[in-house]
């Protein structure tokens, strides 16, 4: 021991035994590095919440609008019902009658009721269950207009039992002009070769009844016009669901709701990444478990 040299004494280090293998010096040790710890999500996990926030929306604007034609809608009929009695569109202007310009109309027309071409279609109203009482009038220029005269429940269901409320001669009718009702009610056919009907069809019951130049429309007779013992004319039912409103606010809740959520997961950790900012290269080990004030440095995001 005396004779090794003081130098040799001073330098002597356990590290730099022969058998030691340290670790090759990189280039990009000398740096401080960052290492994100959370990968970037799928494109999908952005793209979808998107999309359906998007549809959404759309929905509720679509809603919007579908309210604001239901009120115009609403008021257009309104006033059709409460204007004063036009006559009846002539027969040229026939083929261009529609719901949507002509459904509802106040409308007056005279003529001679043909009873023993009567058509009885089931109905259910606020005096029940029964029919309604469709018989031609035929007016003095040839053409034909069902009219709906109105209810009669089932034990009236026989002509014979309403022959004093079946006018004879002139009458003049008023009431609502309503558009045909093809094919029949809901899940149920018109079987036309059993007399059994479950819509005012008007084709149908022209075609049913041999009637010839027939309106495509029918009249729904108010109650000033039922004669004592017939039919109980005036129960048109004029009613326009308008939930529309409804339906827009929960569009607009549920898009609202998928927002903030895309708020949270942007803010709160999908797309957060931590930065770990180390020590310039060295013992890498002896690094990892320094915890002082030399020790690396855990970046948050902010």
């Amino acid at each position: 021991m005396g004779d090794e040299p003081p130098q040799q004494q001073h330098d002597a280090d356990p590290r730099d035994d022969g058998n030691e293998v340290n670790d090759p010096v990189r280039p990009e040790d000398d740096e401080t590095r960052s290492l994100p710890v959370a990968a970037r999500p799928r494109l999908w996990l952005t793209v979808l919440p998107l999309a359906a926030f998007v549809v959404l929306m759309a929905l509720g604007v679509w809603q919007v609008e579908r309210r604001a034609w239901k009120l115009a809608l609403i008021d257009r009929v309104e006033q059709r019902v409460h204007a004063p009695v036009q006559p009846i569109p002539a027969a040229a202007s026939w083929p261009t009658i529609s719901a949507a310009s002509d459904e509802y109309r106040h409308v007056g027309v005279s003529g001679r009721f043909l009873h023993d071409r009567e058509t009885l279609v089931q109905a259910v109203t606020e005096e029940g269950p029964g029919y309604w009482v469709l018989t031609p009038l035929q007016r003095a220029d040839g053409t034909t207009v069902l009219i709906n005269r109105g209810f009669v429940p089932s034990e009236r269901r026989d002509a014979s039992t309403r022959q004093d409320g079946n006018p004879a001669g002139q009458v003049e009718i008023t009431g609502l002009l309503r558009i045909t009702e093809p094919k029949g009610g809901f899940l149920r056919d018109n079987v036309p070769q059993h007399n059994r009907w479950y819509s005012r069809d008007v084709a149908a019951i022209a075609a049913a009844r041999d009637l010839r130049n027939v309106a495509p429309f029918f009249i729904d007779a108010d109650a000033g016009s039922q004669s004592a013992g017939g039919p109980i004319g005036g129960l048109t039912v004029i009613r326009f669901p308008n939930n529309h409103l409804i339906y827009a606010l929960t569009w607009f809740a549920l898009a609202f709701m998928l927002a903030g959520r895309l708020f949270v997961t942007f803010r709160g950790g999908l797309f957060r990444r931590q930065r770990f900012v180390h020590e310039p290269a060295g013992d890498l080990d002896a690094s990892a478990r320094r915890t002082g004030s030399d020790a690396g440095t855990i970046v948050e995001p902010t």
